[in-house]
């Protein structure tokens, strides 16, 4: 077994990482609406914010997997 294969698999766990904090953070925005209805907008932004962060992480990841396998 390569040592790319490894390192091409350990680039796609970014995608879980994202994935997990994604939905932890999901739950925690649903959980501070219904505490806060009045403030919902200003969390709707800041989830979206933090989760296309977390989605352009998951996909880095998965670009460095595909150069790993496909150049190295």
């Amino acid at each position: 077994m390569s040592i790319a294969i490894i390192a091409a698999g350990l680039a796609v766990f970014t995608g879980i990482g994202a994935g997990i904090g994604i939905g932890v953070a999901t739950g925690k925005a649903s959980e501070a609406i219904a505490r806060q209805p009045e403030a919902s907008g200003k969390i709707n932004s800041a989830l979206l914010l933090g989760c296309a962060m977390a989605e352009g992480t998951a996909i880095f990841g998965f670009i460095t997997a595909l150069l790993i396998i496909f150049m190295g």
